[in-house]
């Protein structure tokens, strides 16, 4: 026997009392592990046509950061265990947070198309120079949403939960306005990415 309290916190199932974490965060597992499965997707594919590709270390290393991002939020999400009262807005932008973060995944790697007359979508350097960029605005509105669940739901100081968050703002904005900076942009992104994983562990 299964019962459900309508605008409750919890609902029981042959004794089990679900959370509200423990509810939202199936939504956002779901998203997460789609998002991760996409990207070891798309690696796999691409190794398959190894012999074809014009790699460049760039792409790859963008791709390697996604899946740091990946990770951080789903390790973040633990850190959100004991937050004491889930509203809607605090569920929509965890889902909109996870959904960026699939965009970036989705984007971060070319895609193999089996057109033989032409491999020119697995040139690495050019995918990052132009659909590539559209995974940096999808990882841009992931840095916006950023301070919300830092200073709201974890209760993290302002200032610097706005600097980190600014500045991974600043670089997805130069990495879409300066495509012919997105070597710079990489390697820095690739520090940035390191610095969070180590302020979040």
């Amino acid at each position: 026997m299964s019962f459900h309290y309508i605008g409750g916190s919890k609902s029981s199932c042959k004794g089990h009392s679900l959370t509200q974490h423990e509810y939202v965060f199936v939504t956002i597992s779901i998203i997460l592990g789609l998002s991760m499965t996409r990207l070891l997707g798309e690696m796999g594919g691409l190794i398959r046509a190894h012999g074809r590709i014009k790699f460049h270390w760039t792409t790859a290393l963008w791709a390697s950061c996604i899946m740091v991002f990946i990770l951080q939020m789903w390790w973040v999400g633990w850190e959100l265990r004991d937050y004491p009262e889930w509203n809607f807005l605090d569920f929509f932008v965890l889902v909109a947070c996870t959904v960026f973060i699939y965009g970036a995944a989705e984007l971060a790697l070319p895609v193999e198309d089996y057109d033989v007359a032409s491999d020119r979508e697995l040139d690495f350097l050019r995918h990052s120079r132009s659909l590539g960029r559209v995974s940096a605005g999808s990882m841009l509105g992931y840095f916006l949403l950023g301070p919300y669940v830092n200073i709201i739901m974890l209760e993290n100081a302002a200032q610097p939960s706005i600097l980190v968050a600014g500045l991974g703002a600043v670089l997805m904005l130069a990495f879409l306005l300066k495509p012919a900076w997105s070597k710079s942009m990489t390697i820095l992104f690739a520090i940035y990415a390191a610095a969070v994983l180590y302020l979040t562990v």
